[in-house]
C-alpha cells in the first residue's frame, strides 16, 4: 500500500501495484496538455513501464505499437542498453561542467561529429536541452547577429500559419496554435504567412503552383514589413503540426534566394525532420538549400536524453570572431551536457552502423503503400508523406475536403480506439500520424494499419450523421 502519512515515502516500485501507480499519477503527475477530464477518466493518463524496437508495454503489460515515436523522437528505437551503458560511463567519468565558459570531451567530439554530418557549411553548434529552447536560440541568434552587422532595427521572425516550433514564450510567439487568452501578448514584431498546401491551397491552387505563390507570399510579407526590419525566416522543411505536407524543392530553393535578397536569415527547425525521419540525414537534403541556421532536437539523442541545438554556418559565426568582445547574449544551464552528448554519440553511431536512414526511406515506402488502402474509407481523403513522416487525411466530406465541425468527436473516439487497440499515434481534426521509429518491421507496420482499418470502420458506424459519403 501507498503510506499515506507525512514524512514517509514508498521508493521501491516492486511494492506498488499498477493500479496505485495508476493512482498516483493521477494525484501528483501534471500531463503536460492533456486536459483534466482526460486524466481523470477513461485512463487517459497511461503508465508505460519498458520498450523494445517499436513496441511499448503499460504497467499493466498491455502491449502497443509506438506509431509515433514518442512524439517524432525515438528514431533508434526503444530498449537501446548500449545507449544506456554509454550514458553511465560518461556519469562516472564527469556529469557536469557549465556551458557558459567550458565544454566537455564528449561534447567537443559530438559537435565535430555534427559538423561532419550537417548538409552544406552548417559547422558551429550552439547546445542546448530541447526543440523550444533550439528555436528560442535560433531566434536570438538572428537578432543578434543583424544587430552586430549594423542592422538593429532587424527584429521581426516570419514564421507560417499551422506551425509547430515550440512553447516556450518566444517559439509559441512562432507557433501558430497558440492560446492567446492565457499567453498573449506574444513577442512583438512576429507575423505569420500561409504554409504550403498541395492539398487545400489557401490559393486555389494544386500541385507545385501552390508551393510557389506560398514562396512568393513570404517575399510580399518582408516587402510589407520592411527587409530593414526583418530578421529572419523561420519554417520546418516538412511541418507535422501543419499536415505533413511536402513541398515542392521550389518552394525552399525560392525561400533561400528570397532570404538572399533581402538579407533575412533563414532559418530550417528540423527539431522533428532530422536524423533520418524522412529517408534522409536531414529533411533540407530532399529540397536543395542550405539554411542560415538549423535547429535540432528529439532524434539527436533518439530521447535517450534531453539534448538539442541551433547549428549556424560561417558567415554566421563570423560576426563573433570580427567583435571578438561580444559574445553571445544567450547562457543554458544544461546546454552541452556530457552525459547527453554521450547519449547522442552513441544514438548517431547506431544509426549510421545499421543504416537505418536507408531502413526509415525503405520501410516509409511500404508503410505508405498499406496506407493506401485506407483510402477506401470516406473519411480518408489523401496519404502523404517521406520516410518515417506520414499523414492520413482525414474529411468529413472527401469531394468539398470539408473539415471537421470544431465540437466534433470523431478525431478523439479515433484516438481512443486506435489506443485501446494497441497502437500509439497522435489523430488532430485533420490528420492522423503514422511515425513509428525507423526500426519498425513490415509485421508492424502491417498491425498498424489493420488496427487504423478497424478503428475508422467503427468510427465512421458511430459518427455516420457527420459523414458525407
Amino acid at each position: 500500500m501507498v503510506s499515506q502519512q507525512s514524512g514517509t515515502s514508498l521508493l521501491s516500485k516492486d511494492d506498488v501495484s499498477p493500479s496505485e501507480m495508476d493512482q498516483m499519477a493521477r494525484e501528483h503527475v501534471w500531463a503536460h496538455s492533456l486536459p483534466w477530464v482526460d486524466v481523470a477518466e477513461n485512463d487517459g493518463l497511461r503508465v508505460f513501464a519498458r520498450g523494445d524496437g517499436a513496441k511499448l508495454w503499460d504497467i499493466h503489460d498491455r502491449e502497443y505499437i509506438d506509431g509515433i515515436s514518442g512524439l517524432w523522437v525515438v528514431n533508434a528505437g526503444h530498449g537501446r542498453v548500449e545507449i544506456g551503458d554509454a550514458m553511465a560511463e560518461q556519469s562516472r567519468k564527469l556529469a557536469y561542467v557549465s556551458a557558459e565558459a567550458y565544454t566537455s570531451e564528449p561534447t567537443v567530439h559530438l559537435a565535430h561529429k555534427l559538423a561532419e554530418i550537417m548538409p552544406g557549411d552548417l559547422s558551429r553548434v550552439y547546445f542546448c536541452s530541447g526543440g523550444s529552447e533550439a528555436v528560442e536560440t535560433a531566434l536570438k541568434i538572428a537578432k543578434q547577429v543583424q544587430a552586430m552587422r549594423g542592422f538593429p532595427r532587424r527584429y521581426k521572425i516570419i514564421s507560417r500559419r499551422g506551425s509547430y516550433h515550440g512553447m516556450t514564450h518566444g517559439a509559441m510567439s512562432l507557433t501558430a496554435v497558440r492560446n492567446e487568452a492565457f499567453f498573449g501578448p506574444f513577442m512583438y514584431g512576429v507575423s505569420h504567412v500561409p504554409h504550403p498546401n498541395q492539398y487545400r491551397s489557401d490559393f486555389g491552387l494544386e500541385g507545385e503552383a501552390a508551393d510557389i505563390m506560398a514562396a512568393k507570399y513570404v517575399e510580399q510579407e518582408i516587402e510589407n514589413q520592411g527587409p530593414e526590419t526583418v530578421a529572419a525566416v523561420i519554417g520546418e522543411p516538412i511541418s507535422s503540426a501543419a499536415g505533413v505536407h511536402v513541398p515542392s524543392p521550389t518552394y525552399w530553393q525560392m525561400l533561400r534566394e528570397i532570404c538572399d535578397r533581402h538579407g533575412v536569415l533563414l532559418i530550417a527547425d528540423e527539431v522533428i525532420n532530422g536524423f533520418g525521419r524522412t529517408g534522409k540525414m536531414f529533411a533540407i537534403e530532399h529540397f536543395g538549400f542550405v539554411p542560415d541556421i538549423m535547429t535540432i532536437a528529439k532524434a539527436l539523442t533518439s530521447g535517450y536524453a534531453p539534448m538539442a541545438a541551433a547549428v549556424v554556418r560561417p558567415e554566421v559565426f563570423d560576426v563573433f570572431t570580427k567583435q571578438e568582445m561580444i559574445g553571445m547574449g544567450h547562457l543554458l544551464t544544461f546546454g552541452g551536457h556530457p552525459v547527453c552528448a554521450a547519449a547522442a554519440l552513441k544514438n548517431l553511431e547506431i544509426i549510421e552502423d545499421e543504416n537505418l536512414v536507408e531502413r526509415g526511406d525503405e520501410m516509409g515506402v511500404y508503410l505508405r503503400d498499406r496506407l493506401q488502402e485506407l483510402c477506401n474509407h470516406p473519411t480518408v481523403a489523401e496519404v502523404r508523406g517521406l520516410g518515417m513522416l506520414n499523414a492520413v487525411q482525414i474529411t468529413s466530406d472527401k469531394a468539398t475536403k470539408g473539415k471537421w465541425k470544431k465540437d466534433s468527436k470523431f478525431p478523439k473516439r479515433l484516438t481512443a480506439l486506435l489506443m485501446d487497440r494497441g497502437f500509439v499515434t497522435r489523430v488532430t481534426g485533420e490528420v492522423m500520424h503514422f511515425a513509428p521509429p525507423l526500426v519498425v518491421s513490415r509485421e508492424e507496420i502491417d498491425r498498424m494499419v489493420t488496427i487504423a482499418d478497424e478503428c475508422l470502420t467503427v468510427a465512421e458506424g458511430e459518427f455516420a450523421s457527420e459523414i458525407t459519403a
